[in-house]
């Protein structure tokens, strides 16, 4: 009977797999491949495309706001990575110990996740001007104001998400071995940095490949808190792609060239802290 099962399993795999496949194709891989192509042309629309080579990618690089933008954002992902890991994983330590009401510190830290980017932008955006009014100044008086608005907002979005997957990761870890370190001797702090953290490398990597990307991709958390001001200066890379596409005419092949680069940047840096992090998983 499981013989015969396993047959038709495998005899009807392609026509239930189908559907999805061509729903990625169609959804994924056409754009994706569209992209690229009108990323070498100059094109109002997709049907007025005029092949122009690598003028567009020249044209990435002479942009000045493009490269501030693109090192803002690094700064931006590598701050975010470092204070939403560190406080998400702080977090989730000590909301696994037997504390009272730990269920409902939880849920209170994960909360902020489930509000809309804009949404949080918005109400950020009137919680810093209100501070920064007792100086006569507002978030959009600088750049470094509107840089470190972000950052700000960023940290207290995703800091419980990444608590929760860290909280996941610590319940799993094996009993046994943190009882041979106790019996051991180690101490509290060497049982964390020597045997509870190198154990929780696969969720570390998980997290720090979230953090990452999401630090790279963000758009609607600056559009709604700065929309870059003042002059661009607190512009990140997916918003001046968006600028560079939709608000200069002209531009868009330029535009499109920027996302192509975008998406080969941060492929490449993903694929860099993915490596480096899985080899520092270890096996219990």
């Amino acid at each position: 009977m499981i013989t015969m099962a396993g047959k038709a399993v495998r005899k009807w795999w392609a026509l239930f797999a189908l559907p999805t496949f061509a729903a990625f194709v169609i959804g994924f891989i056409v754009p994706f491949l569209m992209g690229v192509y009108l990323s070498f042309t100059k094109f109002s629309t997709v049907t007025d495309s005029k092949w122009v080579g690598l003028r567009n990618y020249r044209g990435v690089f002479g942009d000045p706001e493009f490269l501030s933008a693109l090192w803002r954002t690094v700064a931006f992902a590598v701050i975010t990575t470092v204070i939403v890991n560190v406080f998400g994983f702080a977090i989730a330590y000590m909301l696994t110990k037997a504390i009272h009401g730990s269920s409902l510190f939880r849920s209170v830290f994960f909360m902020p996740n489930l509000i809309g980017g804009i949404i949080l932008g918005y109400i950020w955006l009137l919680l810093i001007n209100g501070v920064l009014a007792k100086w006569g100044k507002s978030i959009t008086f600088s750049g470094t104001y509107g840089f470190w608005g972000i950052v700000i907002l960023v940290s207290w979005q995703q800091i419980g998400y990444m608590m929760i997957i860290y909280i996941a990761g610590l319940q799993s870890l094996p009993g046994d071995v943190l009882e041979a370190a106790a019996v051991d001797g180690a101490s509290r702090m060497q049982t964390l940095f020597h045997v509870t953290l190198p154990l929780m490398m696969p969720s570390i990597t998980v997290c720090t490949f979230l953090t990452v990307t999401n630090g790279f991709k963000l758009f609607d958390q600056n559009l709604a808190l700065t929309n870059g001001a003042p002059s661009n200066s607190s512009e990140l890379l997916a918003l001046n792609i968006y600028r560079t596409f939709y608000g200069r005419i002209g531009f868009e092949g330029v535009g499109q060239a920027k996302a192509v680069m975008f998406f080969l940047i941060v492929g490449a840096i993903v694929l860099i802290q993915n490596r480096i992090t899985t080899s520092k998983e270890v096996v219990a």
